[in-house]
């Protein structure tokens, strides 16, 4: 067998490994769909998290766009919305609007928003910061150290995705994909309500 035809044969084998084990994965799936979408989006899922089934506090260091600093400690007894998001995520385009409307309403209750952006250049994040009206804050998290600290609840290629985190700075809810209004809202609304 030549060298050339050992590795194409190699080849095949390690891509169909490869499909076998994410067979039943949908974040795969339209990985491998090929569809140009730039993005893996999230299936919409919504996930509570009880207070006894919460993890420890989420802990993260980063620095803004404005060049401030900001750490998860900054957040202690607030209710902190985490959204992950990128210019170029048509989903992102879809939920700003709401979020920011969201920001507006519950700012004054307490609950602080934050967004995380994973991808873009300064220039581009605060056009489509712009664009959107968005006043509140967003993390340069290119290097994906925040992303990194969020593993066990952010999928890396699951953009968007929203994090609410409660007064102790545990994960509460995620939604994976675009989060609708109505369910963010009533998500802010438990996490508030909680001692």
């Amino acid at each position: 067998m030549s060298r050339r035809s050992f590795f194409a044969a190699g080849g095949a084998v390690m891509a169909f490994a490869l499909a076998a084990c994410t067979s039943d994965d949908p974040l795969a799936q339209q990985a491998n769909a090929g569809d140009n979408k730039n993005y893996i989006a999230g299936d919409g899922s919504v996930t509570e998290f009880g207070a006894a089934d919460r993890m420890a506090p989420v802990e993260f260091k980063a620095t803004l766009f404005t060049g401030e600093t900001v750490d998860s400690a900054d957040f202690a007894g607030q209710v902190t919305v985490l959204n992950f998001w990128y210019a170029a995520c048509a989903p992102c385009r879809l939920e700003a609007p709401d979020l920011q409307a969201l920001h507006m309403e519950f700012a004054p209750q307490g609950a602080q928003f934050l967004g995380v952006n994973v991808r873009d250049e300064k220039a581009t994040a605060e056009a489509f910061e712009r664009n959107f009206g968005l006043d509140y804050p967003s993390i340069v998290d290119k290097d994906g150290g925040v992303l990194l600290a969020m593993t066990k609840f952010v999928p890396p290629s699951a953009v968007p995705t929203t994090l609410v985190l409660d007064k102790q700075g545990r994960v509460s809810a995620r939604v994976l994909g675009v989060a609708e209004k109505g369910t963010l809202k009533a998500l802010l609304t438990s996490a508030l309500a909680e001692a």
